[in-house]
C-alpha cells in the first residue's frame, strides 16, 4: 500500500519554505496557529475568483504581515487602493469576530504573479471556473493543459478531476497530463494545489501538479561547507 504525500510538504526545507513564518512562546502557539488557519479559510472564501496563487503570513513581536500573491492585482487593489483598504478592514472585522488577536502594526501586501500558468493554484481555479460554467470537462482540461504547456517555465503538468463528471449518476476520476512530473525527486520544483467546483449535483474535486524544472540554488536552504 502506497502513501500519498503532499508535494509541498515533501520538499519543505529542501526547495520550499513555510507559508506561515513565526515563532512564539509555548502558551501562545495554539492561538497563533488557530488564527492562521481561520484567516486562511476566510481569505480563501473572500478572494475566490481573484486567481490567488499563495498566501504568506509572517508574525513578529509586534508585527503581522499578510502577502497575497495574485495574477489579478488590479481587481484586488481597486481604484486608489480602495480594494486593499476594504480587504484590510474585512480581515480586522473577521479577526475580532473569531477572537483572533492582531497587533497594531498589521500590514497587507498584494504581490503580482507574472506567470499565472506556472501556478498550480491559479490553474486549478481556471479549471473550476470552466466546469462551473457547465463547459465539457474534457475540453476544459485540454485547453488548460495546452495553455499551461505554452509557458516556457512549465516542463510538465498533470490535472485530475473526480466526482459526478458531466452530471453522471456514478462518480469517477479522469486525468490528463503532458510532459514529465517527477514526484519523488526532491530537487524537482513541483507545485501542487487542490480546488473544488461547486455544482448543483455535487462537488467536483480538482488536483493540479505542475513541474517547473530542477531547482539547485535556493535561498531557503543553507549548505554548511566543511574545510
Amino acid at each position: 500500500m502506497t502513501h500519498v504525500v503532499n508535494p509541498f510538504s515533501h520538499r519543505l526545507g529542501v526547495i520550499r519554505d513555510w507559508r506561515s513564518r513565526w515563532y512564539v512562546k509555548k502558551d501562545e502557539y495554539v492561538n497563533s496557529l488557530r488564527g492562521d488557519v481561520l484567516l486562511r479559510q476566510f481569505l480563501a472564501k473572500r478572494l475566490r475568483g481573484m486567481y490567488v496563487a499563495d498566501i504568506i503570513m509572517e508574525r513578529g513581536k509586534d508585527t503581522f504581515r499578510i502577502a497575497v500573491h495574485t495574477s489579478r492585482p488590479g481587481m484586488l487593489i481597486g481604484r486608489s487602493g480602495e480594494g486593499v483598504e476594504k480587504l484590510r478592514k474585512d480581515i480586522e472585522k473577521e479577526a475580532k469576530r473569531k477572537n483572533i488577536s492582531l497587533p497594531k502594526n498589521f500590514k497587507l501586501d498584494i504581490i503580482e504573479v507574472t506567470s499565472p500558468e506556472a501556478s498550480a493554484a491559479i490553474v486549478g481555479a481556471m479549471v473550476a471556473e470552466g466546469i462551473e460554467k457547465r463547459l465539457p470537462f474534457r475540453r476544459v482540461l485540454k485547453t488548460t493543459v495546452e495553455k499551461a504547456m505554452m509557458n516556457r517555465d512549465v516542463k510538465g503538468i498533470r490535472i485530475a478531476v473526480s466526482g459526478r463528471l458531466g452530471g453522471a449518476d456514478m462518480a469517477r476520476r479522469e486525468e490528463m497530463r503532458r510532459g514529465n512530473v517527477p514526484l519523488q525527486t526532491l530537487r524537482a520544483d513541483v507545485d501542487f494545489a487542490k480546488e473544488r467546483a461547486n455544482m448543483t449535483y455535487g462537488v467536483i474535486g480538482i488536483k493540479v501538479w505542475i513541474y517547473r524544472g530542477m531547482k539547485f540554488d535556493t535561498n531557503n536552504t543553507k549548505i554548511n561547507k566543511t574545510k
